[in-house]
């Protein structure tokens, strides 16, 4: 499957899916602690934050202080793509809601504020509807 960059295209075919689970930011000196999972793991030079399921983070004794809900865009974006983070992230700024996004090679994974998880969906489905309008 080849990887799309039209904007309008992305913005239609998004398809967003929202995860069940509860996902918390932290960070750790060193490496993830043992029965730590993380789905995302960026390094800073003030360590390394781990993005985790809140259990895991409970249970390994990990402080955070935000949990989010973890959205994947599941069309397959071109990692050149131009204007779909932006798109997405407008569109749920003028809702008032945060989105935290990461790329993965194949997909954008946003995580926004999980008690609004929901209403971020719905956000998302309704900038997809009014482009897969323009894409006709």
């Amino acid at each position: 499957m080849n990887a799309e960059r039209d904007l309008t295209r992305l913005l239609a075919g998004m398809r967003p899916e929202l995860d069940p689970g509860r996902y918390v930011f932290t960070t750790v000196d060193g490496p993830a602690p043992a029965g730590v999972a993380p789905v995302v793991t960026v390094t800073e030079p003030e360590g390394l934050t781990l993005v985790v399921r809140q259990e895991e983070a409970d249970s390994a004794g990990l402080a955070y202080d935000y949990a989010a809900g973890w959205i994947t865009l599941r069309v397959h974006s071109a990692l050149d793509a131009v204007g779909l983070t932006a798109a997405v992230a407008g569109e749920l700024a003028a809702a008032g809601l945060s989105c935290n996004v990461v790329a993965g090679f194949h997909h954008d994974h946003l995580f926004v504020e999980h008690d609004r998880a929901g209403e971020a969906l719905d956000v998302l489905a309704r900038l997809s509807e009014r482009s897969a309008l323009l894409a006709e």
